[in-house]
């Protein structure tokens, strides 16, 4: 069983315009969403308007995947981040030094969802699937961070052929395809200051929602009775953080990013 952790953005877009062209042997993606009210709304409108319609073209299999619960029903990341009573976070909120705190959403939204489907459908210790991830050249760091469940084998095609992300941009223009935007959930802690700025400025309903999710979360912190925790490492609420009209530096080297490759590939 061949298939490829689908993100919704450059690498993994890349990844399936090489396997439309049978470059590559992997004829199904599977995309993990973890939310229709959590992953950014263009990354969504791309993987339903632009990479499903040319998949199913191309006779590729694109399946997008929730989150199941024990009784069947769906659970999306922003309903567990504002549940009632809930006492820890799953998202990376920047501590009051401005360090990334733990998560699990990559892992109990991504990685086990998408390895939910391949029990359902076979794979196995003895006969694990072969999965992969859409990394490039120039992002090989982030490769080999996350070991191998048991029932899989983790390969990176876009390594294999020594591919930049400037060759991937070339690779789905050229397939006639609109270049995807960075993939990741639109509240992510990882965006960098700019990337808070440029939403503020261009998506400011997504920006004063953000801000609302963080306000929630430093209230459970605070009836918990710990320090508020930030959706940037700033130390302040994202109001406060992103000034509307105060340019800000350059996003410093100090900047995390997800470095386990399913979230924003």
């Amino acid at each position: 069983m061949n298939i490829v952790s689908y993100g919704g953005g450059v690498q993994s877009t890349t990844l399936l315009v090489l396997a439309a062209q049978r470059r590559i042997d992997f004829g199904t993606f599977l995309f993990a969403n973890v939310g229709d009210d959590s992953e950014h709304p263009a990354t969504l409108r791309y993987v339903r308007e632009v990479a499903a319609p040319y998949a199913a073209e191309h006779g590729v299999t694109l399946h997008i995947l929730e989150r199941r619960r024990r009784d069947g029903t769906t659970e999306t990341l922003w309903e567990r981040l504002v549940r009632p009573g809930s006492r820890s976070i799953p998202i990376p909120v920047r501590m009051s030094n401005g360090a990334p705190g733990r998560r699990s959403c990559t892992a109990d939204f991504k990685i086990r969802v998408v390895g939910r489907w391949l029990r359902e459908h076979g794979a196995t210790k003895d006969a694990p699937a072969q999965v992969a991830i859409g990394i490039s050249v120039d992002e090989i760091h982030r490769a080999n961070r996350r070991r191998s469940e048991p029932h899989e084998e983790i390969v990176y095609p876009l390594l294999d052929q020594g591919l930049r992300r400037t060759d991937c941009v070339d690779i789905i223009e050229r397939a006639g395809l609109a270049v995807p935007p960075k993939s990741a959930c639109f509240f992510c802690p990882f965006k960098t200051l700019q990337q808070w700025q440029e939403m503020r400025r261009s998506e400011p309903d997504l920006f004063e929602k953000a801000s609302a999710l963080e306000a929630t979360l430093i209230a459970q912190r605070v009836a918990l009775g710990r320090d508020p925790a930030y959706l940037t490492r700033r130390g302040k609420p994202l109001p406060e953080a992103i000034p509307e009209a105060a340019p800000l530096p350059l996003a410093h080297s100090d900047d995390a990013e997800c470095d386990s490759g399913w979230c924003m590939t």
